[in-house]
């Protein structure tokens, strides 16, 4: 009987170890859970640092282009080629390209005959081109003498649409998708030589082989045509295309394509007409 005791008090010795040894393994899986997120946000607010430097930089080479484009000397001006042109903007590299918007086709202001050439350049065959060409210049309103609006509608109707050519000039190059005669292959094939900011007649000097095969199409069908060989000197006021592509620290990317009007009689000397640009159109 005298030994009950010390037998209880080992036995309650053993329970209050045991309650401190899984206290210690909770408190350590606490800390290690606790360190493991602290770990995780960290990382998480580095990246969102890095994301944010890379986006920063990409706008930083954007208006970098549009201060070299404002050069008053022409002769230290990016040429609107697509070159790619490499700057240093923090911890980020960068890669800019400035492109002359004015060599692609307008489609909301060019002749029904560039819009059937440019077609033909891509591959459509010439009915299928002539087709598109002239509904496309029904959409925009700048077909001559087309059909009333209820003609028009009648029409869209016939084929399963709910909608008919507005005669409003695009607001973005997707509405070309709705058009009568309009394939994804053949907007997908258009799509790259297209623009809503450029002239009428685009400039052959800027032109990329697909838009001058289309321009020298027109000048052989119709030799009294506007020959855009006149567009030789330097405009004072040019649409640019600036793509920036900008790498940080990690894996850190950021993208910016903005298509801005720069000239030194413009308010500020550029406007900006276009953000995210390929995705804008």
């Amino acid at each position: 009987m005298p030994g009950r005791p010390a037998a209880r008090t080992g036995r309650n010795r053993g329970f209050a170890l045991l309650i401190v040894l899984w206290t210690l393994v909770l408190i350590a899986f606490i800390v290690g859970n606790l360190t493991a997120r602290g770990r995780t946000e960290i990382r998480i607010a580095s990246n969102l640092v890095s994301n944010a430097a890379a986006q920063a930089a990409a706008d930083g080479a954007v208006y970098q282009a549009i201060y070299n484009l404002s050069d008053p000397q022409p002769d230290r001006r990016w040429p609107l080629d697509g070159s790619a042109h490499k700057l240093r903007i923090g911890a980020a590299e960068t890669v800019v390209r400035v492109s002359d918007e004015a060599g692609r086709v307008n489609p909301n202001t060019a002749t029904p005959a560039l819009l059937d050439a440019l077609l033909r350049a891509v591959g459509t065959d010439d009915g299928t081109a002539q087709q598109v060409a002239q509904e496309i210049a029904l959409w925009v309103g700048s077909a001559p003498g087309g059909p009333q609006p209820t003609e028009e509608m009648a029409r869209y109707q016939a084929v399963g649409r709910s909608y008919g050519p507005p005669g409003e000039p695009l607001q973005t190059l997707g509405e070309l998708r709705r058009v009568l005669g309009m394939t994804p292959e053949i907007f997908a094939a258009i799509r790259p030589h297209l623009t809503l900011y450029g002239p009428p007649l685009p400039n052959p000097q800027s032109a990329d082989p697909t838009v001058a095969a289309a321009l020298a199409l027109v000048q052989e069908s119709n030799p009294n045509a506007p020959n855009p060989a006149f567009l030789t000197a330097a405009p004072p006021i040019v649409t640019a295309r600036i793509a920036a592509a900008a790498r940080g620290l990690g894996n850190a990317r950021a993208q910016r394509t903005v298509i801005a009007r720069i000239g030194a009689m413009l308010p500020g000397g550029y406007v900006i007409l276009a953000r995210d640009a390929g995705a804008a159109e």
